[in-house]
């Protein structure tokens, strides 16, 4: 569901939770990864390479410096709690510690964009609004094609692919209890898409305004505010069904949690301890 700068923003904290076997190697190499999953949005000229670069690599190495302990301790907090029952509030506080990461990430990112924008050509913004269309005909077939049936079959089958990649295999009663979940859920993918829509003009738009700027200061300072806006719903509606959406998704994990059995809640202490274990031995790598 998120647009394109979002997803920028979010690729490396997505990257250390991409599964045990994978988060050293994925992380390490995160800046190739992000820079060619950029080219091919904006197809970038040889001129743009190296400071792109070069801007990934400097987000990297504060990202590892910065933000990789913080996390770890996150998830050690969250093993402590994991053995026991836990409410809606006590989930409710992990993400908002998750969201404060992901705006210091989103902030940083801001000065690699501000080098770049200036540099864009009328063929590279073409370019991306095609890829926009391309990445949007999938967003589509996924959250709006298909009769309601269906598509509650499918955040069914991804909701317990979630859970299960921490708790072990879901009993009936549980992947029921979190079909009940779906049904109730705040989300509308009607928002969503106008939402989704919104950032992407509005990301075309600054972009576009700021071609061959010479006020690097001022670019700055306009990036930043669009990374900003772009981390979370700007209409009244959306906004508030973000809020409803973040909520529901707090109730959920306690009710699943809840749920959870002596057996499933200890692999799931193992899973966070080992994404922890991975956090700090990345962090303390030069």
């Amino acid at each position: 569901m998120l647009s394109f700068l979002p997803r920028i923003i979010s690729a490396l904290l997505l990257l250390v939770l991409a599964g045990c076997s994978a988060v050293q190697t994925g992380y390490n190499n995160a800046p190739t990864l992000l820079y060619w999953w950029l080219d091919g949005y904006i197809d970038f000229d040889q001129a743009q390479s190296t400071p792109v670069r070069e801007s990934l690599d400097s987000l990297h190495a504060w990202h590892r410096r910065q933000e990789l302990p913080a996390y770890a301790d996150l998830l050690k907090s969250v093993q402590q709690q994991a053995l026991g029952k836990v409410t809606p509030e006590q989930a409710c506080t992990h993400v908002a510690q998750v969201r404060v990461h992901l705006q210091r990430l989103a902030e940083q990112s801001a000065e690699g964009l501000a080098r770049l924008a200036p540099s864009l050509q009328p063929g590279q913004l073409r370019h991306l609004d095609r890829q926009y269309e391309k990445h949007n005909r999938k967003w589509r077939e996924e959250w709006l094609d298909g009769t309601p049936a269906v598509l509650l079959e499918r955040r069914l089958e991804r909701t317990v692919e979630r859970y299960e990649d921490f708790y072990g295999s879901l009993s009936d009663a549980q992947k029921t209890l979190l079909r009940q979940r779906i049904v109730a859920s705040s989300f509308d993918a009607r928002l969503a898409w106008a939402e989704r829509l919104r950032r992407q003009q509005d990301t075309l738009r600054v972009l576009q305004e700021h071609r061959s700027s010479d006020r690097p200061a001022h670019v700055q300072a306009e990036m930043l505010a669009l990374v900003l806006r772009s981390l979370e719903p700007r209409g009244v509606e959306a906004r508030a069904q973000f809020e409803r959406m973040l909520q529901d998704g707090c109730q959920t994990m306690a009710a699943l949690h809840n749920s959870a059995s002596e057996t499933q809640r200890r692999r799931l202490v193992e899973r966070l301890r080992g994404y922890e274990a991975d956090l700090r031995a990345l962090g303390a790598q030069s």
